[in-house]
């Protein structure tokens, strides 16, 4: 009797794989090259789309005031509603990036921010403005997290810290060019043009976020009473912090409810593989130490923004378009530092560049404090002092973005990407509110100088966080 014949062996390639699973295959190790510039061209230009108009925002809150009927009180609404609704949906963005895909929940943020700045445009009272200003804020919480997420799918490993930096780049020329964009079109138009020319480029993203890389959707359950505790609680920070010095009983209970709706969400989240807040990740060390450096960071970067001008106009006699030109080197040289940090980071340890990052920032914004100013020209001294701190700024965020991402498991990206941009926002928020309290507690000389020296050593102790990693 014949033995049976053995069973057979699958071939190496039986079949092609289907289209989607083919194309995440190649995503995984960063697209090809000319897909590749497509995707980050989509990338960095809603990056620019979205901070470009935060930075043209403010400029047009007077004429918004005048034109509306409204007090400047009010009108400094169409800013809150819309940082309002970023911290509120970045870390729910960012699970639902996971859960749906990065690209279909990226490219629905910029469909969504293009549209309500078309809401924007046509909107004939303050109401209907602070409603289209909140959906721009949704879908700006998209792109935010979900951006720096794409960059590590779209690019190899290698090339991260470089298209980081360029993600830097473009960001801090956005924010540069912003002021001196929304006082052009002013001069030209009125207000609702500001939001109008987000149409045509939000098109042109629209139509290159199709070359983004498909990333495969992960299995995890969306929580709604986790996304809803996470906006209530990230809510009544904001809320709680701007309200503390003028209404300090008010503040005080939203910020009390704050905490305790952060306390039911880890609870809540805590026995979860892929929590709403990255708990996960925030386990390991390297990547909770760039978080809280992150912070610290952001802390300084805020308190100086604000102080600046108070210390300009007020301490040294000068104008609205001196202040304005004496504050855009700052951004500049963040422009200059970000690549040549991301060179850097190949061959030097990322703790140490940000340790100097952050040495350089502190050292930048002390001699702004303590240099003698009044008398004479201060603009050469105040050009070379913000210089150095924006030098500092560039040196310390590329590696630590990079350190961050890399810290985390491929397929959280998301999660880190999000993290990254709530710490940013809480760093932001924590240095406004000091320098609040500040103005609302001592002498306006002292109030300026106090808010410098504290943002000097929020960027100091960034530095000496990141030098926690060397061990």
């Amino acid at each position: 009797m014949l033995p049976s014949p053995a069973p057979l062996r699958a071939r190496p390639c039986p079949a092609q794989p289907p289209a989607s699973q083919a194309e995440a295959a190649n995503d995984a190790d960063g697209l090809p090259l000319p897909r590749r510039l497509a995707a980050i061209a989509a990338i960095l230009g809603a990056g620019v789309l979205v901070v470009l108009d935060g930075a043209i925002a403010n400029v047009a809150l007077p004429s918004i005031a005048e034109q509306l009927h409204t007090t400047a009180t009010d009108a400094v609404w169409v800013i809150t509603a819309y940082q309002l609704a970023v911290v509120m949906f970045l870390l729910p963005a960012s699970a639902l990036g996971a859960r749906l895909g990065y690209r279909r929940v990226f490219a629905s943020g910029v469909a969504l921010f293009t549209l309500a700045s078309v809401l924007c445009a046509v909107s004939g009272s303050l109401p209907l403005l602070l409603a289209a200003r909140f959906l721009q804020g949704l879908g700006a919480a998209a792109v935010m997290p979900l951006g720096l997420a794409l960059l590590r799918f779209t690019c190899p490993r290698q090339m991260l810290g470089r298209a980081i930096s360029w993600n830097a780049l473009a960001v801090a020329g956005a924010t540069a060019a912003g002021p001196a964009t929304g006082a052009f079109i002013l001069s030209v138009s009125s207000w609702p043009w500001l939001f109008a020319v987000n149409l045509p480029i939000g098109m042109l993203v629209l139509a290159a976020c199709t070359r983004l890389p498909q990333v495969p959707p992960s299995r995890d359950r969306i929580d709604a009473w986790s996304i809803a505790l996470n906006a209530t609680m990230f809510a009544s920070f904001v809320l709680g912090s701007d309200w503390l010095a003028s209404n300090p009983l008010h503040g005080g209970a939203l910020l009390g409810l704050a905490f305790a709706c952060l306390i039911l969400l880890v609870r809540r989240e805590m026995p979860k593989a892929a929590p709403l807040i990255p708990l996960d990740l925030l386990r390991g060390q390297s990547f909770r130490i760039s978080i809280v450096a992150s912070v610290c960071c952001y802390t300084a970067q805020m308190a100086g923004f604000v102080t600046l001008p108070f210390y300009l106009q007020h301490e040294l006699g000068l104008g609205t378009a001196a202040t304005g030109l004496l504050m855009t080197p700052w951004p500049l040289a963040v422009m200059l530092a970000a690549p040549l940090s991301a060179r850097l980071a190949g061959r030097v340890p990322t703790a140490w560049l940000c340790a100097a990052g952050g040495a350089c920032f502190a050292l930048g914004l002390a001699v702004c404090a303590l240099w003698p100013l009044q008398g004479g020209n201060p603009s050469l001294p105040i050009v070379l002092f913000t210089s150095l701190a924006g030098l500092g700024f560039g040196f310390f965020q590329t590696p630590n973005n990079q350190n961050m991402l890399l810290s985390a498991p491929k397929e959280r990206s998301g999660a880190a990407s999000g993290a990254q941009g709530t710490a940013r926002l809480t760093g932001m928020t924590l240095g406004s509110l000091l320098i609040s309290l500040g103005f609302g507690l001592l002498p306006a000389h002292a109030a300026v100088h106090g808010g410098l020296a504290l943002a000097a050593l929020a960027a100091l102790a960034s530095g000496a966080v990141s030098l926690l990693r060397i061990r």
